[in-house]
Protein backbone atom coordinates (compact mmCIF):
# COMPACT_ATOMS: atom_id res chain seq x y z
CA UNK A 1 0.00 0.00 0.00
CA UNK A 2 1.43 3.44 -0.87
CA UNK A 3 2.23 5.91 1.86
CA UNK A 4 -0.75 8.05 2.81
CA UNK A 5 -0.67 11.71 1.78
CA UNK A 6 -0.04 13.97 4.76
CA UNK A 7 -1.20 17.49 5.30
CA UNK A 8 -0.38 20.24 7.72
CA UNK A 9 -3.12 21.46 10.05
CA UNK A 10 -2.68 25.04 8.87
CA UNK A 11 -3.75 23.94 5.36
CA UNK A 12 -7.15 22.88 6.69
CA UNK A 13 -10.23 25.04 7.00
CA UNK A 14 -10.98 26.06 10.58
CA UNK A 15 -13.88 23.63 10.89
CA UNK A 16 -11.81 20.77 9.42
CA UNK A 17 -9.01 21.40 11.91
CA UNK A 18 -11.52 21.40 14.77
CA UNK A 19 -13.18 18.21 13.58
CA UNK A 20 -9.80 16.54 13.10
CA UNK A 21 -8.79 17.27 16.69
CA UNK A 22 -12.11 16.06 18.04
CA UNK A 23 -12.14 12.85 16.03
CA UNK A 24 -8.57 12.05 17.06
CA UNK A 25 -9.61 12.53 20.68
CA UNK A 26 -12.87 10.57 20.45
CA UNK A 27 -11.96 7.83 17.98
CA UNK A 28 -11.08 5.13 20.51
CA UNK A 29 -14.30 5.67 22.46
CA UNK A 30 -16.36 5.80 19.27
CA UNK A 31 -14.98 2.49 17.99
CA UNK A 32 -15.40 0.83 21.39
CA UNK A 33 -19.02 2.00 21.64
CA UNK A 34 -20.15 1.45 18.05
CA UNK A 35 -17.64 -0.94 16.47
CA UNK A 36 -19.52 -4.05 17.65
CA UNK A 37 -22.77 -2.92 16.00
CA UNK A 38 -20.95 -2.03 12.79
CA UNK A 39 -19.25 -5.44 12.83
CA UNK A 40 -22.52 -7.26 13.50
CA UNK A 41 -24.12 -5.63 10.45
CA UNK A 42 -21.30 -6.86 8.22
CA UNK A 43 -20.19 -3.37 7.26
CA UNK A 44 -22.65 -2.69 4.44
CA UNK A 45 -25.53 -1.08 6.34
CA UNK A 46 -26.74 2.50 6.51
CA UNK A 47 -27.25 4.99 9.30
CA UNK A 48 -27.56 4.74 13.05
CA UNK A 49 -30.10 1.89 12.72
CA UNK A 50 -27.82 -0.03 10.31
CA UNK A 51 -30.40 -0.72 7.60
CA UNK A 52 -28.77 -3.22 5.21
CA UNK A 53 -27.61 -2.15 1.79
CA UNK A 54 -29.16 -5.40 0.56
CA UNK A 55 -32.58 -3.95 1.44
CA UNK A 56 -31.97 -0.51 -0.07
CA UNK A 57 -29.86 -1.28 -3.19
CA UNK A 58 -28.22 2.13 -3.21
CA UNK A 59 -25.11 0.93 -5.08
CA UNK A 60 -26.21 -1.99 -7.22
CA UNK A 61 -23.42 -4.29 -8.36
CA UNK A 62 -20.09 -3.09 -6.92
CA UNK A 63 -17.78 -5.73 -8.34
CA UNK A 64 -14.86 -4.08 -10.13
CA UNK A 65 -16.03 -0.57 -9.25
CA UNK A 66 -13.60 2.14 -8.12
CA UNK A 67 -15.16 3.52 -4.93
CA UNK A 68 -14.11 6.30 -2.55
CA UNK A 69 -15.45 6.30 1.00
CA UNK A 70 -15.36 9.99 1.82
CA UNK A 71 -14.82 9.95 5.57
CA UNK A 72 -14.28 6.25 6.21
CA UNK A 73 -13.60 6.17 9.94
CA UNK A 74 -12.37 2.64 10.66
CA UNK A 75 -13.32 1.65 7.09
CA UNK A 76 -15.97 -0.93 7.99
CA UNK A 77 -17.87 -0.08 4.80
CA UNK A 78 -14.79 -0.20 2.57
CA UNK A 79 -13.69 -3.52 4.04
CA UNK A 80 -17.08 -5.00 3.20
CA UNK A 81 -16.94 -3.51 -0.30
CA UNK A 82 -13.48 -5.01 -0.87
CA UNK A 83 -14.84 -8.42 0.12
CA UNK A 84 -17.65 -7.88 -2.42
CA UNK A 85 -15.12 -7.39 -5.22
CA UNK A 86 -14.97 -3.59 -5.37
CA UNK A 87 -11.81 -1.49 -5.47
CA UNK A 88 -12.32 0.84 -2.49
CA UNK A 89 -10.26 3.74 -1.22
CA UNK A 90 -10.79 4.99 2.32
CA UNK A 91 -10.24 8.67 3.12
CA UNK A 92 -10.44 10.22 6.55
CA UNK A 93 -9.49 13.46 8.25
CA UNK A 94 -8.46 11.67 11.47
CA UNK A 95 -5.21 9.74 11.61
CA UNK A 96 -6.47 7.88 14.69
CA UNK A 97 -9.51 6.65 12.79
CA UNK A 98 -7.19 5.41 10.05
CA UNK A 99 -5.16 3.50 12.62
CA UNK A 100 -8.34 1.64 13.53
CA UNK A 101 -8.96 1.09 9.80
CA UNK A 102 -5.54 -0.53 9.33
CA UNK A 103 -6.18 -2.85 12.27
CA UNK A 104 -9.56 -3.95 10.94
CA UNK A 105 -8.21 -4.38 7.41
CA UNK A 106 -5.47 -6.66 8.70
CA UNK A 107 -7.99 -8.68 10.72
CA UNK A 108 -10.22 -8.99 7.64
CA UNK A 109 -7.37 -9.93 5.33
CA UNK A 110 -8.01 -7.18 2.80
CA UNK A 111 -5.79 -4.42 1.50
CA UNK A 112 -6.68 -1.13 -0.19
CA UNK A 113 -5.40 2.47 -0.10
CA UNK A 114 -6.09 4.73 2.85
CA UNK A 115 -5.72 8.49 2.45
CA UNK A 116 -5.24 10.92 5.33
CA UNK A 117 -6.88 14.05 3.96
CA UNK A 118 -9.90 16.30 4.13
CA UNK A 119 -12.97 15.55 2.04
CA UNK A 120 -12.72 19.16 0.94
CA UNK A 121 -9.41 18.54 -0.89
CA UNK A 122 -9.10 14.95 -2.11
CA UNK A 123 -5.67 14.08 -3.55
CA UNK A 124 -6.98 11.89 -6.38
CA UNK A 125 -7.20 12.52 -10.14
CA UNK A 126 -10.20 13.92 -11.98
CA UNK A 127 -12.76 11.38 -13.25
CA UNK A 128 -11.03 8.45 -11.53
CA UNK A 129 -13.98 6.95 -9.62
CA UNK A 130 -17.28 5.19 -10.24
CA UNK A 131 -18.80 5.85 -6.81
CA UNK A 132 -18.17 8.44 -4.09
CA UNK A 133 -20.11 7.79 -0.90
CA UNK A 134 -20.22 8.07 2.85
CA UNK A 135 -22.39 7.08 5.78
CA UNK A 136 -22.32 10.42 7.62
CA UNK A 137 -18.54 10.96 7.15
CA UNK A 138 -17.32 13.94 5.17
CA UNK A 139 -20.75 14.91 3.87
CA UNK A 140 -21.69 15.65 7.48
CA UNK A 141 -18.40 17.02 8.80
CA UNK A 142 -17.21 19.01 5.77
CA UNK A 143 -18.69 21.91 3.85
CA UNK A 144 -21.11 20.52 1.23
CA UNK A 145 -20.45 23.49 -1.03
CA UNK A 146 -16.91 22.10 -1.33
CA UNK A 147 -17.46 18.35 -1.09
CA UNK A 148 -20.16 18.19 -3.77
CA UNK A 149 -17.82 20.02 -6.15
CA UNK A 150 -15.03 17.57 -5.25
CA UNK A 151 -17.31 14.60 -5.90
CA UNK A 152 -18.24 16.02 -9.31
CA UNK A 153 -14.55 16.40 -10.14
CA UNK A 154 -13.65 12.88 -8.99
CA UNK A 155 -16.49 10.95 -10.62
CA UNK A 156 -16.49 9.63 -14.14
CA UNK A 157 -19.50 10.55 -16.29
CA UNK A 158 -22.41 8.47 -15.05
CA UNK A 159 -20.75 8.03 -11.65
CA UNK A 160 -22.76 7.89 -8.43
CA UNK A 161 -22.62 10.16 -5.37
CA UNK A 162 -24.53 8.62 -2.46
CA UNK A 163 -24.46 9.67 1.16
CA UNK A 164 -26.42 9.12 4.34
CA UNK A 165 -26.92 11.73 7.01
CA UNK A 166 -29.39 13.36 9.35
CA UNK A 167 -32.41 15.20 7.98
CA UNK A 168 -33.28 18.87 8.41
CA UNK A 169 -36.44 17.68 10.14
CA UNK A 170 -34.64 16.00 13.03
CA UNK A 171 -32.15 18.84 13.24
CA UNK A 172 -35.00 21.28 13.87
CA UNK A 173 -36.38 19.07 16.68
CA UNK A 174 -33.28 18.98 18.90
CA UNK A 175 -33.43 21.13 22.03
CA UNK A 176 -30.26 22.97 23.00
CA UNK A 177 -29.71 20.83 26.10
CA UNK A 178 -30.39 17.30 24.82
CA UNK A 179 -29.31 14.74 22.20
CA UNK A 180 -32.87 13.40 21.95
CA UNK A 181 -35.27 14.98 19.45
CA UNK A 182 -38.65 16.28 20.59
CA UNK A 183 -41.99 16.09 18.79
CA UNK A 184 -42.06 19.73 17.73
CA UNK A 185 -40.01 22.15 15.67
CA UNK A 186 -37.54 24.07 17.80
CA UNK A 187 -34.97 25.41 15.36
CA UNK A 188 -34.91 27.41 12.16
CA UNK A 189 -35.03 25.77 8.74
CA UNK A 190 -33.92 28.61 6.50
CA UNK A 191 -30.25 29.41 6.66
CA UNK A 192 -29.05 25.96 7.79
CA UNK A 193 -25.40 25.34 6.98
CA UNK A 194 -22.66 25.24 9.65
CA UNK A 195 -23.78 23.78 12.99
CA UNK A 196 -21.07 23.87 15.69
CA UNK A 197 -21.72 21.44 18.53
CA UNK A 198 -19.56 20.15 21.40
CA UNK A 199 -16.16 20.30 19.71
CA UNK A 200 -17.42 19.42 16.23
CA UNK A 201 -18.82 21.33 13.29
CA UNK A 202 -21.61 19.54 11.40
CA UNK A 203 -23.20 20.74 8.19
CA UNK A 204 -26.82 20.65 7.09
CA UNK A 205 -28.67 22.20 4.16
CA UNK A 206 -32.37 22.73 3.48
CA UNK A 207 -33.76 20.51 0.72
CA UNK A 208 -33.96 23.26 -1.88
CA UNK A 209 -30.32 24.20 -1.28
CA UNK A 210 -29.24 20.57 -1.79
CA UNK A 211 -31.15 20.35 -5.06
CA UNK A 212 -29.68 23.59 -6.40
CA UNK A 213 -26.18 22.50 -5.33
CA UNK A 214 -26.44 19.14 -7.08
CA UNK A 215 -27.77 20.70 -10.26
CA UNK A 216 -25.06 23.36 -10.31
CA UNK A 217 -22.42 20.60 -10.44
CA UNK A 218 -24.07 18.49 -13.12
CA UNK A 219 -25.79 15.88 -10.97
CA UNK A 220 -29.15 14.28 -11.71
CA UNK A 221 -31.14 13.30 -8.61
CA UNK A 222 -32.11 9.63 -8.74
CA UNK A 223 -33.58 9.18 -5.28
CA UNK A 224 -33.94 10.53 -1.78
CA UNK A 225 -34.34 7.53 0.52
CA UNK A 226 -35.86 8.36 3.90
CA UNK A 227 -34.77 5.69 6.36
CA UNK A 228 -37.22 4.15 8.80
CA UNK A 229 -36.07 1.58 11.37
CA UNK A 230 -38.09 -1.53 12.08
CA UNK A 231 -40.25 -1.74 15.20
CA UNK A 232 -37.66 -3.88 17.01
CA UNK A 233 -34.54 -2.13 15.70
CA UNK A 234 -31.71 -1.43 18.12
CA UNK A 235 -28.83 1.00 17.85
CA UNK A 236 -25.68 1.74 19.80
CA UNK A 237 -26.19 5.37 18.76
CA UNK A 238 -29.84 5.77 19.84
CA UNK A 239 -32.26 4.48 22.46
CA UNK A 240 -35.79 3.08 22.32
CA UNK A 241 -37.49 6.45 22.62
CA UNK A 242 -35.43 7.71 19.68
CA UNK A 243 -36.50 4.69 17.65
CA UNK A 244 -40.14 5.65 18.09
CA UNK A 245 -39.32 9.17 16.87
CA UNK A 246 -37.54 7.77 13.79
CA UNK A 247 -40.52 5.56 13.06
CA UNK A 248 -42.86 8.56 13.00
CA UNK A 249 -40.66 11.03 11.11
CA UNK A 250 -37.60 10.74 8.85
CA UNK A 251 -34.47 11.29 10.94
CA UNK A 252 -32.01 10.01 8.32
CA UNK A 253 -31.85 10.17 4.55
CA UNK A 254 -29.72 8.93 1.68
CA UNK A 255 -29.22 11.23 -1.28
CA UNK A 256 -28.50 9.33 -4.48
CA UNK A 257 -27.36 11.55 -7.36
CA UNK A 258 -25.56 10.74 -10.59
CA UNK A 259 -23.08 12.77 -12.61
CA UNK A 260 -24.42 13.48 -16.06
CA UNK A 261 -22.70 11.98 -19.05
CA UNK A 262 -22.04 14.13 -22.09
CA UNK A 263 -25.16 12.79 -23.76
CA UNK A 264 -27.48 13.87 -20.95
CA UNK A 265 -29.37 17.06 -21.66
CA UNK A 266 -31.86 17.32 -18.83
CA UNK A 267 -31.76 17.23 -15.05
CA UNK A 268 -34.33 16.11 -12.55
Amino acid sequence: MPDEPRFEEESLSDHAAENRRSWNTDSDTYQADHGPQLAASGGMAWGVWQIPEANLAVFGDVEGRDILELGCGAAQWSIALAKAGAHPIGLDLSERQLEHARRLMQEAGVDFPLIHASGEAVPLPDESLDIVFCDYGAMTFADPYVTVAEAARLLRPGGLLAFCGATPIIQMCYPDDSDHPEDRLLGDYFGMWSLPYDGYVDFMLPYGAWIRLFRSHGFVIEDLIELRPGPEATSSFRDESDREWYRRWPGEQIWKVRKQSGADETQV
